[in-house]
């Protein structure tokens, strides 16, 4: 996978500052002030300590800038590749009171992007040699969804939509307040504009065939089907729709629901379930 073009620090800068302020907020490193003198400055590494794929390489670097522009930052392993324990990924060099005051929120952002990135990658690894794309949900972190998502780029999977205003998604409760899957999807397509695409989630057969006699949808979410009903439904679409599986899919099913021909699978567990990436700073 080529290398993913990282997102404008202009975008990245406001959430990472207001981390600082979280942290810092109201009187400043105390700790730092009381003990570290103002002249004192050191080297500090940021050492990966078990295996995993890099992501937020970018958020430390501005987490450690704001606090001191005059800190001297060398980038060694970039987002989106793979660390070994013991790796160093990043060095830090200026002032140790700076340096120490952005510490924690650069290895939290770092710490989480990675651990999302990591688990992506088993994601993606569990499909290989079939044609079937991970991908993430709506399911982040308030606040960090742009970044989170990010994450999911840099472990080799792809992004659904960000928002809700980026497609039209029909679920299972927009049926019902419409009424049918027949109102739903005529109102669709009368609401859509040509650059809109429109998906609509079944949770069996007899509403999958429903949709393809009315039609008028792109993407069909199947949900929370077995792999034997995954198999049936992707023999119904026959290429006429986009087929993305989605619900409890964790990693022990990923190579199996692959299997079925699914198009993609959607699951919310890349970033509301990813452990953290063991990582420390050291000086």
């Amino acid at each position: 996978m080529s290398a993913i073009l990282p997102l404008p620090n202009l975008l990245l800068e406001p959430m990472v500052r207001a981390a600082l302020q979280e942290d810092l907020s109201p009187n400043g490193d105390i700790t730092t002030r009381a003990v570290i003198g103002a002249d004192a400055r050191y080297e500090a590494r940021v050492v990966a300590r078990e295996v995993g794929v890099v992501s937020g390489m970018q958020l430390a670097k501005i987490a450690f800038h704001l606090i001191d522009p005059e800190l001297e930052i060398t980038t060694h392993i970039a987002d989106g590749m793979k660390c070994r324990a013991t790796d160093v990924l990043m060095t830090i060099s200026g002032s140790a009171a700076s340096i120490l005051s952005a510490e924690r929120v650069a290895l939290n952002f770092v710490g989480r992007m990675c651990g999302i990135a990591s688990l992506t990658a088993q994601f993606v690894a569990a499909t290989h040699g079939t044609k079937t794309r991970i991908t993430c949900t709506r399911k982040t972190t308030p606040g960090l969804r742009m970044i989170e998502k990010q994450a999911v780029l840099h472990g080799g999977g792809f992004n659904h939509r960000f928002g809700l205003s980026d497609a039209i998604l029909i679920k299972d409760n927009h049926i019902a307040a419409a009424g049918s899957i027949e109102q739903v999807l005529t109102r669709a397509r009368i609401f859509a504009s040509h650059m809109m695409r429109i998906e609509i989630e079944v949770d069996n057969l007899e509403q999958l065939q429903d949709v393809l006699c009315i039609g008028g949808a792109d993407v069909v979410l199947l949900d929370n089907m077995n792999n034997s009903t995954l198999i049936e439904a992707v023999k119904m679409v026959d290429g006429r729709m986009v087929c993305e599986a989605s619900g409890n899919m964790t990693l022990p099913r990923i190579t199996e629901v692959a299997a079925t021909g699914v198009d993609y699978i959607s699951s919310g567990a890349l970033t509301h379930s990813a452990k953290t990436l063991d990582l420390g700073l050291d000086f």
